[in-house]
């Protein structure tokens, strides 16, 4: 995968804004993307952990709420005035709280925050960058869902499978919406990835990572660089002719009827 990323200049003169840039997905998709040549403008709300990535790819920093609707507007203004155009938008901010858990249990106020960053901000982040490549007539929008969008777990997060599946949806119409001025929208579904999300969340609680463990046909969880190199394949021509698509990372468990142990 090095060899591969170190030839690879697919991007080169492009702008990329990525929310939620300073770890996990986020953090390894600004180093693959700038590794292609991208410029690179790291969200996040993290001030130290937005401005270490932005430093480290070379890019810019800018600190956001993404369900603000006037600092994402301005997150992508910022972008434009620095660059000069919004070619990449991977809208990958997200949370997935402890209390987010079976219906019968997760309350209204966690049911709420976890819309607003997951799919609201994917909301607020597409109608801001669209206007952009509107006027350019390309550009490649990549929203982070998840396999929980197309499959349903008995160990439920309710409101996190709920908003991952408007991201699908929404998404989709995007993508189809928008195909004739030459914007691509897509929705990537990660499977489970060794983030510090996922990290923390299992250690809580390890029952549950070796439940979720034995569903995965490929026996591990996926590494932040491996999402990473399918975003940059959609961010690239490479991709030209993917668009409206639900495109699973996933390691095989959406095909899996019986998963060898």
């Amino acid at each position: 995968m090095t060899d591969q990323t170190a030839v690879c200049r697919r991007l080169v003169g492009r702008t990329a804004v990525i929310t939620g840039a300073g770890s996990g997905i986020g953090l390894a998709t600004a180093r693959r993307l700038a590794s292609e040549g991208a410029h690179i403008v790291c969200a996040d709300i993290d001030d130290k952990a937005g401005k270490a990535a932005a430093e480290e790819v070379g890019g810019t920093f800018v600190q956001v709420d993404v369900t603000d609707s006037e600092q994402v507007e301005a997150l992508y203004k910022t972008a434009f005035d620095t660059y000069g155009s919004v070619d990449i938008a991977f809208n990958n901010a997200g949370i997935s709280p402890p209390d987010d858990d079976s219906i019968l249990t997760t309350g209204l106020d966690a049911w709420k925050r976890v819309q607003e960053v997951n799919l609201t901000s994917v909301y607020l982040c597409c109608k801001h960058a669209l206007p952009y490549m509107q006027r350019q007539g390309k550009g490649s929008i990549i929203n982070t869902a998840s396999f929980v969008a197309v499959m349903g777990a008995a160990t439920s997060q309710i409101s996190y499978t709920a908003s991952k599946g408007g991201v699908l949806s929404m998404s989709r119409e995007l993508g189809v919406q928008f195909a004739r001025e030459g914007i691509r929208v897509n929705a990537l579904c990660p499977g489970p990835v060794n983030t510090p999300l996922l990290k923390e969340l299992f250690a809580k609680d390890p029952e549950r990572a070796a439940r979720r463990l034995v569903h995965v046909p490929v026996g591990r969880f996926a590494e932040p660089e491996e999402i990473a190199s399918a975003v940059a394949f959609l961010a690239s021509d490479d991709s030209s002719f993917v668009n409206a698509a639900e495109f699973l990372v996933d390691g095989g468990i959406a095909g899996a009827y019986v998963t060898p142990v």
